[in-house]
């Protein structure tokens, strides 16, 4: 982002920023949006900050950038089975952001905003001197009393995720080693397939009703699937079991691995996957195969809960299995 052409903080808003806003976001001229729930539904709220260099590279494209900064919220309302109402948005500026990338970003902002039903209701912008920081915070709607949470998990749960695991966090390694043996292996598809899942998560908004009316708990994978299972089982008071040979692995995933075995504690371990990790009891699992079919959603079963306080045992065909970390921490 190299200087240029420069705006006021009111004349970036009504150019780039008004012309996506939904309604009752009074076009952003005023300093709060009004948001009416649908008659008979629960609010439902989250957050998530992204920073250059922690979350994305600073190099990547702006329209990647604003995808991911929605996508990673709408993840979460998705697996508390909500759909989107809106999302409020506040970016701080380096000091040499261009209003040609603040442009792209917005326009980006802007598609994903129209594409999933979830208008720009309003947010803050400012300058910082320190890197790109960008915080969402989302709403969402479900029937009163419906949301699934982390905490219902029961004994005899099936363990399910959407989707295949391990794509972003090796497109995250494939980043940082691209001569590398195992990176060699794979072909262009592959490595691009590995970069997009990292650049631009794919929110399973079309599954969260399957989610309220199928699941006893659920959350998004952000941060790995070993580590994040294990937050859910410890919320519910319930321990499990994980059967690695059943985790869902793309064939991009599968050739890294295949290239380097080492790379499979990266793909369960690493995040950034944004799909939904859910516990469902048995008799419900062929009608929620039914609607993930009808959403165009891959499920797999990975495992099952257990009666105990919190302990995730993790196995192969070889037998049990450890690593060195669960999950991406921040601290």
């Amino acid at each position: 982002m190299t200087s240029g052409e420069r705006l006021s903080e009111d004349e970036l808003i009504a150019r780039l920023f008004a012309p996506i806003a939904g309604a009752g976001a009074f076009s952003l001229k005023d300093d709060a949006a009004r948001l009416q729930p649908p008659e008979g539904q629960d609010l439902v709220l989250t957050a998530d900050a992204l920073v250059a260099g922690v979350h994305f590279f600073a190099t990547d494209p702006a329209g990647s950038v604003a995808r991911k900064a929605l996508r990673v919220n709408l993840s979460d309302l998705a697996a508390k089975g909500a759909d989107p109402l809106g999302f409020l948005i506040t970016v701080a500026l380096p000091p040499d952001w261009t209003v040609d990338w603040l442009a792209a970003f917005a326009a980006a902002l802007g598609e994903d905003a129209h594409r999933y039903h979830c208008p720009l209701l309003g947010g803050d912008t400012v300058r910082t001197p320190g890197p790109l920081t960008l915080s969402v915070t989302a709403f969402g709607a479900l029937p009163t009393g419906r949301m699934v949470t982390r905490l219902g998990a029961r004994p005899g749960d099936r363990i399910l995720v959407t989707g295949t695991i391990g794509d972003a966090s090796l497109g995250l390694a494939l980043r940082s080693e691209p001569t590398s043996a195992w990176a060699n292996v794979l072909s262009p598809a592959e490595k691009a397939h590995l970069a997009d899942r990292y650049l631009q998560p794919e929110p399973r908004c079309l599954f969260a009703r399957a989610i309220r009316d199928h699941a006893n708990a659920a959350m998004d994978v952000s941060d790995g699937l070993v580590g994040d299972l294990a937050k859910l089982l410890k919320a519910s008071g319930v321990s499990g079991e994980l059967d690695l040979d059943a985790v869902p692995l793309s064939a991009a995933a599968r050739a890294a691995i295949g290239a380097r075995p080492q790379l499979l504690e990266t793909a369960v371990t690493g995040g950034d996957d944004y799909e939904i990790l859910c516990t469902v009891p048995e008799g419900r699992l062929t009608s929620l195969r039914a609607a993930a079919d009808a959403a165009g959603v891959a499920l797999s079963v990975i495992g099952e809960v257990q009666a105990g306080k919190g302990e995730l045992a993790i196995r192969d065909q070889r037998g049990p299995r450890q690593f060195g970390r669960q999950s991406f921490s921040h601290f």
